[in-house]
């Protein structure tokens, strides 16, 4: 059986030498954020830190920081998972092997959320303020709630089986959110959205509850890309070896998780307030933006209440020379979850064998995916349409509808070749790319609402990149006879097979205005020798930064452009709207002045988590 809660998860983890608590007075303001980062990155035991300052409940970091520690949460429930999902992948093949498919039998009753009439949460109420306030960079606006459990139901059909659980940012405090209001940040393209708008359309304000800790399970569910039919209760329910337990109350509008650690409830009202900023996944700030308000109308929570947390911060795990820290995003399991739906992709998209959303690019900007050719085997020579169809299947449904860059290859040039393995499946892509025919841009399209290399907030472009067919070119690994380049262009390195980092001038524009200084550069290299051996030419602000790691490669090219706005190509030409080149194809990824900032951190926190950290403090061993 899975846990019921998550005071039975600590303390089975805390037995099983997989947490540690820390009884020394740490500071939420920066420093548990700071802290979660490096535990994060040592691959250290979950933290539970009981004294917090300001504050009266403990406060949980890094409870999912290894996949190690993943499986081990789950580890009555995995395999039940597995088979239910294999099933759901392929039924005909449940069905040829029917032995195979019994393990899921036992695990499909945990689907089945059930009522219950004692709720643990609902034992104590508190003001809104004696809440952890939790504040993960020096710009962010207020204290937030990392990660919160947000449920909704769908005013036109009231119940569980169309309601949302979903990961949504709560901003606690700051800006002008009056005792009794947080904010409630809701990206595009999410279940919430469907709901706020049919109670808007109904002239209603929509009950909301935010759940804070509870069974594991439901985090975990929060953010999965569930396939349609599944909510994420069955989910929770399936992953966590128990049945979900929802208490129905008479003094609140929406039924409550009865094992949660606290419970936030409130209505979402009709105006909307400044939320932000926010230091966020994606290695850089959210800005100030209008989002939706709850009015809080209770504060609940349990005897012997934890509050769980994490932080969030750039994806690679290389050193920034600027601070010398180094950031990783800690918010998703990602590599969990891509194991747990991997089979179901092919039942999802049509013709797709594996995506991968890279997490070192920042999830959205960019997707690598392998698909099937076959529409045309009679033709002589392999090139992409089928997958063209897959790619705007991807970006026409699910959370791959925000990817920015889609890269896809065809399985069948290479059949063991891995979306996971980025830097093979590069160079598997530059060997055979044909850029008069391979590039496909979508203009003025939704986009992430992280993102601000667009035109507008949650406006942007998005290319397809789809190759297919036999090896054209070899890539080079060391970079021979550059001509004499622009002026402010230089400092040349190898970021990767083929692939060619450059320093460029400062960029000083403003949005979607085209740089002839771009178009200068791609001219010049028409007479590079080497331009067919380096056929993509990444132009960023610290070339020596970007090509040090791939990594690093991965962040500075895809999270700092925007396709329409910033690929350039040698012998570029528009003809009957469809942009193509010669060779090599530049991408454009410095900072622009309209761009978010980066993070940095807070050199004091440095200092004064260094000091926990240090022989003889109560950190030591357990962070980076």
């Amino acid at each position: 059986m899975g846990y019921r809660n998550l005071q039975e998860c600590v303390a089975d983890l805390e037995k099983a030498g997989q947490l540690r608590r820390i009884d020394v007075p740490v500071d939420p303001h920066l420093e548990l954020a700071h802290i979660q980062r490096r535990a994060f990155r040592a691959k250290s035991p979950a933290l539970l830190f009981t004294r917090v300052k300001g504050c009266s409940f403990p406060m949980l970091a890094n409870l999912f920081g290894t996949r190690e520690r993943l499986h081990y949460i789950f580890r009555d429930s995995l395999a039940g998972v597995e088979a239910v999902l294999a099933a759901k992948a392929d039924p005909a093949a449940a069905l040829k092997h029917p032995l195979r498919s019994l393990r899921a039998l036992p695990a499909l009753p945990h689907m089945l959320p059930r009522r219950t009439s004692r709720a643990p949460v609902l034992e104590n109420r508190c003001a809104l303020s004696a809440l952890p306030r939790l504040v993960g960079w020096p710009m962010d606006g207020g204290p937030f709630i990392t990660l919160p459990l947000v449920y909704s139901e769908d005013p036109a059909r009231p119940g569980l089986d169309a309601s949302n659980l979903g990961m949504y940012r709560v901003q606690l405090a700051g800006n002008d959110y009056a005792a009794d209001e947080v904010g409630l940040h809701y990206q595009i393209h999410r279940g919430i959205g469907v709901h706020h708008a049919g109670a808007l359309k109904r002239g209603q304000s929509l009950p909301v509850n935010i759940f804070v800790g509870g069974p594991p399970a439901f985090t975990v569910a929060a953010v999965m890309p569930l396939p349609e039919g599944l909510s994420e209760l069955r989910f929770a329910g399936l992953l966590g070896g128990c049945r979900a337990a929802m208490h129905y109350s008479r003094r609140l509008p929406l039924p409550v998780l009865a094992e949660a650690d606290f419970c936030i409830s409130g209505h979402i009202l009709p105006q909307l307030k400044p939320e932000g900023p926010f230091g966020d996944h994606v290695g850089y700030y959210s800005l100030k933006h209008d989002f939706p308000v709850l009015q809080v109308e209770a504060v609940h929570h349990r005897t012997g209440a934890i509050w769980p947390y994490t932080a969030v911060g750039r994806p690679p795990q290389e050193e920034r020379r600027t601070t010398g820290s180094r950031y990783r995003s800690t918010k998703r399991p990602g590599g969990f979850i891509h194991e747990l739906t991997g089979a179901l992709v092919p039942q999802v998209f049509q013709g797709v064998r594996e995506v991968h959303a890279v997490d070192a690019a920042g999830v959205h900007p960019l997707l690598l995916a392998l698909g099937s050719e076959r529409y045309t085997p009679y033709e002589a020579q392999r090139r992409p349409r089928e997958l063209l169809t897959a790619a705007l299947h991807m970006l026409g449904t699910t959370q791959t509808a925000l990817a920015k860059y889609v890269l896809v290859a065809a399985h069948e040039d290479a059949p063991g070749l891995r979306a996971r393995d980025v830097v093979a499946f590069f160079r598997h892509l530059l060997e055979r790319t044909d850029f008069e025919r391979d590039l496909h841009f979508i203009t003025r399209s939704t986009t992430d609402t992280l993102d601000y290399t667009g035109f507008a907030l949650n406006e942007g472009s998005k290319l397809i990149w789809a190759s297919a067919g036999e090896k054209r070119r070899e890539l080079a690994l060391e970079v021979h006879d550059l001509p004499s380049l622009p002026e402010g262009f230089g400092d040349a390195r190898c970021a990767g097979p083929g692939i060619l980092a450059l320093r460029g001038p400062r960029h000083e524009l403003g949005r979607n205005e085209t740089d002839p200084r771009m178009e200068e550069l791609a001219a010049c290299l028409a007479h590079w020798p080497q331009r067919d051996a380096f056929p993509l030419v990444v132009v960023a602000d610290d070339a020596a930064f970007c090509a040090a790691d791939f990594d690093n490669f991965l962040w500075v090219a895809f999270s700092r452009s925007d396709p329409a706005a910033d690929v350039y190509g040698t012998g570029a030409v528009v003809r009957a709207r469809h942009w193509s080149c010669e060779g090599p194809l530049l991408l454009d990824a410095r900072i622009k002045p309209f761009h978010a900032p980066a993070l940095e951190e807070d050199p004091a926190i440095q200092r004064r988590v260094d000091a926990l950290a240090a022989p003889g403090g109560p950190l030591h061993g357990l962070i980076e």
